[in-house]
């Protein structure tokens, strides 16, 4: 599920937490950035059952307002369309799931508050009021529906987010961000014909499991060892500019472009370029994009004259 430019991120965000904590132990900076990336699948896993639990709260809901002692028509006869949610009913049968949910423990006894509140903000959604209302009832129009919960409620729903903040420091805003576009991406992956014995998918896929692990571990210990000859490199290109005067985030965006570029032969050049690139458009100014840019470009024409970058595979070495 998670692509290399998550894993460049994560590995971002790791070095930044090492320098800053003055650290010396790879070993367990490395440790910690394997649970970081366990943790944004158990943060899958808690959204998919919060969603599950606003169905129960909305079946708990409807059968409370049948018992009125004047109950309205429309309390005799509920709309039942996203408590009867294909999907959600679906995923509720799934073993994979419940297997997972029951190993996290997962439990929203005390948060009823929160589930009530979101469970209101989603009525007032119109493009929840859309659906409810829709004559077109099929599974894609309820899978639709979930993936655009996540992405116009759950992902700005700041009570959910302060929620799983104060769960777990590897739960911040980033990690809660990624967390839900992968849900969003395994939302849109499900079909009408999956049974229950269907797999959750796990954050690496399968096939590519043991290599984008060595990707973002490589990535990290790299950068970390040879960070003291990239700030040579860097310092020779940066004219005009001081290394220290360099902002942190902007020097391990380079010293990470700076490894990707030297020591792994199979990515080629203009990828590692535009990921970086790309990456500082979210981590860092407008100005640093620039920066990035300009000392990259400057970097790649001067390690490429010396014979330094080594890339194995046609169109890699291309620039």
């Amino acid at each position: 599920m998670l692509s290399r430019r998550h894993l460049r991120i994560k590995v971002l965000q790791a070095i930044y937490a090492f320098v800053q904590s003055e650290s010396t132990d790879l070993v367990k900076s490395e440790k910690t950035l394997l649970i970081s990336i366990d943790k944004i699948h158990e943060l899958i896993i808690h959204q998919l059952s919060f969603l599950l639990e606003m169905k129960d709260f909305g079946v708990n809901r409807i059968e409370k307002s049948k018992t009125k002692f004047f109950p309205t028509e429309e309390d005799l006869d509920p709309n039942m369309r996203f408590v009867e949610n294909k999907v959600l009913l679906q995923l509720e049968d799934n073993r994979a799931y419940r297997k997972l949910h029951g190993k996290l423990k997962i439990n929203w006894a005390d948060e009823q508050d929160m589930v009530r509140k979101t469970y209101l903000a989603m009525h007032e959604k119109p493009f929840f009021q859309k659906h409810m209302n829709d004559p077109k009832n099929s599974y894609e129009h309820d899978r639709e529906l979930l993936v655009k919960l996540v992405k116009k409620l759950l992902i700005e729903d700041e009570l959910l987010e302060y929620y799983y903040e104060n769960r777990s420091i590897f739960w911040a805003f980033d990690s809660y961000f990624t967390g839900n576009v992968l849900l969003m991406k395994y939302l849109k992956s499900l079909n009408e014909s999956d049974d229950e014995y269907a797999e959750i998918p796990q954050i690496f896929k399968r096939d590519e499991e043991d290599e984008d692990k060595k990707f973002m571990i490589d990535l990290f210990r790299k950068t970390i060892i040879n960070t003291a000859n990239y700030e040579e490199l860097i310092d020779e290109k940066a004219k005009n500019w001081e290394f220290e005067r360099i902002a942190l985030m902007d020097t391990i965006l380079i010293k990470m472009a700076l490894a990707e570029l030297l020591e792994f032969p199979s990515v080629p050049i203009k990828v590692t370029l535009n990921e970086y690139i790309d990456i500082s458009k979210y981590y860092s100014s407008e100005k640093s994009k620039v920066f990035i840019n300009g000392l990259l470009d400057k970097l790649i024409v001067d390690l490429k004259e010396k014979n330094l970058i080594k890339k194995t595979g046609r169109g890699l070495l291309e620039y």
